[in-house]
C-alpha cells in the first residue's frame, strides 16, 4: 500500500470529506481563451437530486437558471445567465462566518436569482452585495462573469465580500479561480473540498497548457473526471471485464459525487459582442448518466423540452439520468449508496452507460458546433435556427435514451 505524504494528511485534516453541498466551480477571463470568451463553470452537488431548467422574465433582464424541482423553484436560483450577458454561480464555502452566531442562512440561490434579474456587469453586482440589508445570510464564494470582460469570485460573508479579480495577473496569471467549498481569504482551517480542488487544478492548468478548453474536453475534464488526486486511483484505468463483473468502489471526494445534481458551464460574450452571443450548456441530471444540451436565452423562452421543468417540476434528462444512476448505484441500506459499480459504467466491453452515451454526446457537440458556425450574430433568423436545433436535440436525445437503455425521456 502507498503511504500517504504529510501534505495528503493535511488535505485530510483540513476537512476534506464529509461536505455535503460540494460544489466544483471554476471561472476564467476571457483575456486567456481561444476566442475571447469568458468561461463559467459549476458542477453542482446538492441534497436535491431533481434538477431543472426555467426561462425566467421576473426581472429588468430575462434568465435562464438551474432550480431545485421544488416549490423554491419560484424564490431560488442555482446559476444561470441573463440577456445582458451577465452570468453567475457559487460554491458553499464554510469558512466566510467564523465565529458568526447569526441565524439568517442559505440565502445563496435567493441572492443569485436577485442578481441574474437587474445585473448587466459585476459593478451591478458588487453595488447589489453591498445595498443588501445585513446580515445578508451567505456563506459562499459567488462567481461572475459580464460581457464587459469581466470575470471574478466574490468570497461573501454575512457582513462583507472580498472580490478575487481573474483579470488581476498577480492573482490568475493564467486568468483561471477555482473554488470549491472554501474562501481563500476567509478561515484556513476551516472549509471543505481540498481534494476535489487539487484535482480540478490539475485537470484545468492540463486543458490550459493543450488549450483545450472547448467545453466537450472541460466536461470530460471536470464533471466526468474520474481520478482521485488523494489516493491517485482512476477509474479509467483497468476496467472491469464486463458489465457484469460487479466491481464497486467507495466514491467519494472525486470531482462528480453521489450528491452531483447538474452541471452548467456559459460560455459568455467576448468583450464588446452582443450579450445574446452568450449561451449556456448544461449537463441535467447525473453527470455521468447524462448528455449536455445547450441553450441561449436570445432563443425566447421556448427550451429543449428535455431539461425544461414540466408540470410536476422534473426534467424529463434528469430524470432518465437519474434512472441510469440506480444501475450505478443498486445498493440503498446502510453505506450503499456511496459505492459504485464501476463496470456498469465503464468495462473493456465498450458496454457501460457512460460509452453508450460518448456517440451521442459527440454528435450533439458536432451538430452545434456547425449551428454556430453558421448562425447569424442576433436577430429573428438567429432564434429560428436556434429553435430548430432545440427540435432536433429533443428528438436525438429521445430517441437515443429509448434505443440504448429502455428509457422514455418525456
Amino acid at each position: 500500500m502507498k503511504k500517504l505524504s504529510l501534505l495528503a494528511l493535511l488535505i485530510i485534516f483540513a476537512g476534506a470529506t464529509g461536505e455535503v453541498w460540494s460544489c466544483t466551480t471554476f471561472l476564467m477571463s476571457g483575456k486567456h481563451t481561444p476566442d475571447g470568451r469568458p468561461l463559467l463553470y459549476k458542477n453542482r452537488d446538492t441534497g436535491t437530486l431533481d434538477n431543472a431548467l426555467v426561462y425566467f422574465t421576473d426581472g429588468k433582464y430575462d434568465y435562464i437558471g438551474i432550480v431545485d424541482a421544488k416549490e423554491s423553484w419560484k424564490r431560488e436560483v442555482w446559476g444561470g445567465f441573463n440577456s445582458a450577458g451577465f452570468a453567475i454561480m457559487n460554491s458553499a464555502a464554510y469558512n466566510n462566518n467564523t465565529g458568526d452566531t447569526t441565524k439568517v442562512a442559505d440565502r445563496e440561490g435567493e441572492v443569485m436569482k436577485m442578481a441574474l434579474a437587474t445585473c448587466a456587469t459585476l459593478a451591478d453586482f458588487e453595488k447589489m452585495l453591498t445595498d443588501m440589508p445585513k446580515p445578508i445570510g451567505v456563506d459562499a464564494n459567488f462567481g461572475v462573469i459580464d460581457e464587459q470582460g469581466g470575470a471574478a469570485y466574490y468570497e461573501t460573508g454575512n457582513f462583507a465580500f472580498k472580490k478575487i479579480d481573474a483579470n488581476d495577473p498577480a492573482v490568475a496569471p493564467n486568468g483561471l479561480l477555482i473554488r470549491t467549498n472554501h474562501s481563500f481569504t476567509g478561515n484556513p482551517e476551516v472549509g471543505f473540498g481540498y481534494i476535489r480542488y487539487a484535482a480540478a487544478s490539475e485537470a484545468l492548468n492540463m486543458a490550459l497548457a493543450q488549450k483545450k478548453l472547448d467545453p466537450q474536453n472541460l466536461f470530460n475534464s471536470i464533471s466526468r473526471n474520474l481520478a482521485h488526486s488523494l489516493t491517485k486511483v482512476n477509474l479509467r484505468e483497468e476496467l472491469p471485464a464486463s458489465a457484469g463483473d460487479n466491481t464497486f468502489i467507495y466514491f467519494e471526494d472525486f470531482i462528480p459525487r453521489p450528491s452531483s445534481a447538474s452541471v452548467m458551464l456559459v460560455v459568455g460574450a467576448a468583450q464588446g459582442e452582443d450579450p445574446s452571443n452568450a449561451m449556456m450548456w448544461t449537463l441535467a441530471g447525473f453527470p455521468l448518466t447524462t448528455v449536455p444540451v445547450p441553450v441561449w436565452v436570445s432563443a425566447g423562452r421556448e427550451m429543449p423540452a428535455v431539461v425544461s421543468m414540466k408540470e410536476n417540476m422534473h426534467a424529463p434528462l434528469c430524470d432518465a439520468a437519474m434512472t441510469l444512476k440506480r444501475q450505478l448505484f443498486p445498493i440503498t441500506r446502510g453505506s450503499g449508496p456511496k459505492y459504485m459499480n464501476v463496470a456498469m459504467l465503464l468495462n473493456r466491453e465498450n458496454t457501460g452507460i457512460l460509452q453508450k452515451l460518448e456517440p451521442v454526446e459527440n454528435e450533439i457537440f458536432r451538430k452545434t458546433a456547425e449551428m454556430v458556425a453558421t448562425m447569424p450574430l442576433k436577430g429573428k433568423q438567429q432564434k429560428e435556427i436556434i429553435l430548430e436545433h432545440y427540435k432536433w436535440l429533443d428528438s436525438n436525445i429521445i430517441q437515443s435514451y429509448k434505443e440504448l437503455f429502455g428509457i422514455e425521456v418525456k
